[in-house]
């Protein structure tokens, strides 16, 4: 297995142009992201084509999907290969400052204003995702568990010690969610991490409830991200016009005391208050269109959650997620988009019942396992997407299971993962898992009916042998 996620690394390096033309790399839970020097050095077409790429994404960074947990070992084999990798010279820092405008040109031509402030969210929101993913299955057990017991045999085990234990570790993410949130903040907006993370905890600071600001007690955790979000990107901003004006041997004093003295009146007489109203506003919007609209709206936000997923956008709902969390305990809208995954995963089942094409067969063989788990992109940019009309159907079989999950006002406890593993995070005990269950398996029935019928001709495979 390592040799075939070295080998894979190796045709990666090698077609985006080696380590000359590669300023860094990183990775998420399902893709490669590689920033490089020069665009016209890579080779798109033969990226596609090697045996372990599910698709690739072009935007500010180089995105290759490789799917989860693999794409960790291919990140770490890369970094191998890099670091004992001799090329670059003096001749190759050349070229890195003679291809910084064509770099420039690439992001103009790539990226439009919404785009770009969506992946400065996905830098913040998206380092979190695994905390998110294990303190929300631990809440998950600690509420599930008592109810059954309760449920099944009568037991009362909400005072139990292991349920408080586990109760204490779930829930430490969104207790301390802010200073988290504060420190990516700071790092996307090149400010220093450790004054993002006290501008978060000055807005979860307990010491502020004894204060009051314009005749109303300063209540913690007022605004919530949205405050958070405001304070440390004025906070990194001005932290570097400071520091601009401050001599060399009094910065390390006079820089991060005044950067702070600011930021933390700004926060408690201006973020606080704005941030609360936007987030009310925020939770309000979303909870009165899901009250209102119920099932057509549960349609509407399932059926375009894919389309999203495909351009990047889906990340532009990070804060959404959280600050529903955070002011409701829980998420109806995130399993509502869930339902964009299970749609897929019946298009593709579709398709492989009907095809006749062997790597097509392959193909989705192979992303199936990970789009159960919730995992949509590899079926995305390998299968739904390429055939054109399958990508359809399956967002709408997307909408009818939103549309179940909404009727049945399904919620989640946190966020991160999707399909299956979503089953543990489901709150309201038995009977949300029943809802949950309703919505996926109406999402696979329907987005498999739609594509066998109306979206899949063979003729449509044509780039697949």
């Amino acid at each position: 297995m390592a040799d075939q996620y070295k080998q894979l690394a190796g045709e990666i390096y090698k077609t985006v142009g080696g380590k000359s033309n590669i300023e860094s790399f990183f990775n998420c839970m399902t893709r490669l992201r590689i920033k490089v020097i020069d665009e016209e050095k890579v080779h798109i077409d033969a990226l596609k084509q090697i045996e372990g790429v599910a698709g690739v994404v072009q935007e500010d960074t180089l995105q290759i999907i490789i799917g989860p947990g693999k794409v960790n070992h291919v990140r770490e084999e890369l970094e191998k290969i890099y670091q004992n990798d001799g090329e670059e010279d003096e001749e190759d820092i050349d070229i890195k400052e003679i291809s910084k405008q064509n770099k420039e040109n690439f992001r103009k031509k790539h990226k439009n204003p919404l785009q770009q402030f969506i992946r400065r969210l996905a830098n913040i929101f998206v380092p979190i995702i695994p905390a998110l993913v294990a303190c929300g299955l631990i809440n998950g057990i600690s509420k599930a568990v008592p109810q059954i017991l309760n449920t099944t045999l009568e037991l009362d085990f909400t005072q139990n010690t292991f349920i408080l234990i586990l109760q204490a570790i779930g829930s430490v993410l969104f207790t301390y969610l802010a200073i988290l949130v504060g420190l990516n903040t700071a790092k996307e907006f090149g400010g220093t991490p450790v004054l993002g993370a006290i501008a978060g905890g000055l807005i979860i600071n307990p010491a502020i409830a004894d204060i009051s600001v314009f005749g109303e007690k300063l209540v913690p955790g007022n605004g919530g991200i949205v405050s958070v979000l405001l304070s440390v990107a004025l906070m990194s901003y001005l932290e570097k016009q400071i520091r601009k004006k401050v001599p060399a041997s009094l910065d390390i004093i006079v820089t991060p005391t005044t950067t702070l003295f600011i930021t933390g009146l700004l926060t408690y007489f201006v973020f606080m208050p704005v941030g609360g109203f936007i987030a009310k506003g925020i939770t309000q919007l979303l909870m009165g269109l899901l009250d209102v609209g119920g099932i057509a709206a549960g349609f509407i936000l399932g059926a375009t959650f894919l389309p999203l997923l495909a351009t990047g956008l889906h990340q532009g709902f990070f804060p959404f997620h959280l600050e529903l969390i955070n002011q409701t305990g829980n998420d109806p809208l995130f399993t509502i988009q869930a339902m964009g995954g299970a749609g897929q995963v019946g298009a593709a089942l579709a398709i492989l019942v009907k095809t006749r094409k062997k790597t097509l067969k392959r193909a989705i063989l192979g992303a199936l396992p990970v789009g159960f788990l919730g995992i949509g992109e590899p079926l995305l940019y390998g299968v739904t997407l390429p055939l054109g009309r399958p990508f359809l159907t399956a967002c709408l079989g997307a909408g009818v299971g939103g549309a179940v999950i909404a009727y049945f006002q399904v919620a989640s406890l946190s966020i991160g993962v999707a399909g299956l593993s979503l089953f543990p995070l489901i709150d309201g005990g038995l009977n949300g898992m029943f809802g949950y269950a309703a919505g996926i398996l109406t999402a696979y029935g329907c987005g498999f009916l739609f594509t066998y019928f109306f979206g899949f001709k063979e003729t449509m495979a044509g780039q697949f042998k």
